[in-house]
């Protein structure tokens, strides 16, 4: 693999995009507030001199990223706007307006698995950056900061013994047909119709027959699972293809419905969790939790996201404390000095305990910790706004690398798209301000 590329140059017989676009648009703003020597710098350092076609310029990867998750769109309808914008052409460095995409879908996906979580960070990073830069955000507001966690969904079904007994029996017998398995017999219809059945059954409250149907779809998943492995035995290559799939069909065959420990929910995102965090609406959601951390101040540019970061296992909001902390740190450079969190974070293990105010907290209260302790809440309509408008909601990223890779690409689109209002805003007001001293009369 080489260098990036960057093929990027004027075109005789097209006028540039400069001549075609507002000047004063605010993603245009932003593009030139951006520092994309550091995020090129940054991309570039997972590329390796090789053979291969080089990479796509590390502007366009994440002016692309930076865009999906601005406007919350897909790989595809990123794709397909970004041919009609030249304000998106603009912001990812293109020189002329382009008819067709110097990329592919499938190339986000790629870049996104390249870099990672660590990298990918730097999008974040550099959102702050801009916003200190631009007085959208003061070293003050760095300095008091509120964390909280959620919970960012995986794009999975809701999960039931009978659909993942189900799926298991398809995928299964899928495998076997293109892999050249001949079965005794794959039960498709017959699943099929029990598994439609436990839930008209459970639905009518005749659980009695709910549980026959599931028994019946238990049996026949282990016939299958052992005539399979009765198949494959002694063909390493066999063994090795079936084997991801057997096991989790073994693990759902067995698994049981209050059992103590790690449970499959998806076959399809196996590392999905069950976090219940006390909503009536929501008794239990399925994904993994997420740190958020925001200022506890009130910036003038808008409640930035200071931190982001997924935490898998479901470990105790407290035990999460120190180090969220120690990367919030790192990525702002700026040091703690007050941390506020709700009662999930009693028993935290941050070590100076006398930075840290929990709600409801009274001693060494004053009143200026106590405005922060009220602004508090001002998590919340963050954390909202991350999942409805930044695709937090549902994540449909592969494995645990793309649950972080997730939560940060969400929290980078909200900053930028903060920093975009921002722009849009201070441009208001120099325009208000022109045209009064316009308007007024010339003193003698």
């Amino acid at each position: 693999m080489s260098q990036p590329r960057d093929d990027r140059q004027d075109d005789l017989f097209r006028p540039s995009l400069e001549k075609i676009i507002n000047l004063r648009h605010p993603l245009v703003r932003l593009a030139a507030e951006i520092d994309w020597d550091f995020l090129a710098a940054r991309f570039s350092s997972v590329c390796r001199l090789g053979p291969g076609q080089p990479p796509l310029p590390t502007r366009l990867v994440a002016g692309l990223f930076i865009l999906k998750h601005m406007h919350n769109l897909s790989d595809e309808a990123l794709c397909d706007r970004w041919v009609e914008n030249p304000y998106f052409q603009y912001f990812c460095g293109e020189v002329v307006f382009r008819h067709e995409p110097p990329f592919d879908r499938s190339s986000l996906t790629r870049w996104r698995q390249r870099l990672g979580e660590e990298q990918i960070a730097a999008l974040l990073q550099e959102s702050l950056s801009v916003a200190h830069q631009t007085g959208a955000i003061e070293t003050k507001d760095l300095e008091r900061v509120v964390v909280d966690t959620t919970v960012q969904e995986k794009a999975i079904a809701h999960p039931s013994d009978a659909r993942l007994m189900h799926r298991a029996i398809e995928g299964l017998v899928d495998l076997a047909k293109r892999e050249g398995v001949e079965l005794r017999q794959s039960y498709l219809r017959v699943a099929k119709r029990a598994a439609i059945m436990v839930g008209r059954y459970t639905h009518a409250h005749q659980f009695k027959r709910a549980r026959g149907e599931l028994k019946f779809l238990r049996t026949r998943l282990g016939r299958i699972i052992r005539d399979i492995r009765r198949k494959i035995e002694g063909d390493p290559a066999l063994e090795d293809r079936f084997g991801p799939l057997l096991d989790l069909a073994h693990r759902v065959r067995h698994q049981e419905q209050r059992q103590r420990g790690p449970k499959v929910y998806s076959l399809h995102a196996p590392e999905v969790e069950c976090i219940g965090k006390g909503k009536a609406r929501a008794p239990y959601e399925f994904g993994c939790k997420v740190s958020i951390a925001t200022p506890a101040t009130a910036p003038k540019g808008g409640q930035f996201v200071l931190h982001a970061k997924a935490l898998h296992g479901n470990p105790y909001d407290g035990h999460t404390l120190g180090p969220v902390i120690a990367d919030l740190e790192k990525l702002t450079g700026v040091a703690a000095r007050r941390i506020h969190g709700d009662k999930g974070y009693r028993g935290h293990n941050y070590p100076d305990r006398f930075k840290v105010w929990i709600s409801g907290q009274v001693r060494r209260v004053t009143k200026a910790i106590r405005r922060e302790m009220r602004r508090r809440a001002a998590v919340e309509p963050v954390i909202g706004h991350l999942k409805d408008d930044h695709r937090m909601r549902r994540n449909h990223l592969k494995g645990r690398d793309g649950d972080r890779i997730n939560a940060v690409l969400a929290a980078a689109g909200y900053n930028f798209s903060l920093l975009r209002h921002w722009f849009k805003e201070l441009l208001r007001v120099l325009l208000w301000i022109l045209c009064r001293r316009l308007s007024q009369p010339h003193l003698a």
